[in-house]
């Protein structure tokens, strides 16, 4: 039974209904409203949360939210980035991620990808393989939402699909984003993630530096997104 998103991965033949996976998802978001207040980052635009380990968490989690104007991105426009070939767009903006491979579509709205992080040393290069399930709500307030929750390859069976991943530490990572349409043509970016990057880091090093890590990727996005702006 899949009753809640964490970094436990599932295999491709026991892969959730979508709904399953957008519902919890959900909840994650919605619960995010009572977590621990953190630092802002990004001159004060970008701020972080954090839940310790629960019951069923395979770590902590934590969360960014950002509010952009028209100037930085529109809701279309955003959307077009986070919502289609997401993996691929990670990668121009992301500096640790250097190769992203489909390894499964498996519909419209589901797809397996692996990708490939490198960092200095002495830490080794790490591969992350998710499961993404994305939802576009048209009706007003206008929402898109990504739910990434981590897939193992190792079982029987797919012996073919993990030919697709890199070599490399395997780490494991869950996360929720959602794009939402405010008045006035304002976005409010929001992503929740848990993670364990796999191998002999320790926790309190990767922890410590999470809500930086992930608040880093507003500006990092939208710098690249500028570039790219048609």
């Amino acid at each position: 039974m899949f009753s809640q998103l964490s970094i436990d991965p599932v295999r491709p033949a026991e892969i959730p209904a979508e709904e399953t996976i957008l519902a919890l998802g959900r909840q994650v978001l919605e619960s995010t409203e009572s977590w621990k207040v953190g630092k802002t980052f990004s001159k004060g635009t970008v701020q972080t949360l954090s839940r310790a380990k629960g019951p069923g968490d395979g770590a902590p989690w934590y969360c960014r939210i950002s509010e952009h104007t028209k100037e930085d991105a529109t809701f279309d426009e955003f959307w077009s980035k986070i919502g289609v070939n997401k993996a691929e767009n990670e990668k121009e903006f992301i500096s640790a991620i250097k190769k992203v491979t489909l390894v499964k579509q498996i519909s419209e709205t589901q797809s397996i990808w692996t990708m490939y992080y490198t960092f200095p040393p002495p830490v080794s290069p790490r591969v992350f393989t998710v499961l993404q399930t994305i939802h576009f709500h048209e009706l007003a307030p206008r929402t898109g939402l990504v739910v990434s929750i981590p897939v193992d390859l190792s079982g029987p069976g797919d012996e073919e699909l993990a030919t697709l991943e890199e070599k490399g530490t395997k780490g494991r990572y869950v996360s929720v984003e959602r794009v939402f349409e405010l008045d006035d043509g304002i976005v409010e970016w929001r992503m929740a993630t848990s993670s364990t990057p796999g191998g002999s880091i320790p926790n309190f090093i990767t922890e410590g530096s999470m809500p930086g890590q992930i608040a880093a990727d507003v500006p990092h996005f939208l710098k690249w997104f500028h570039t790219v702006r048609n």
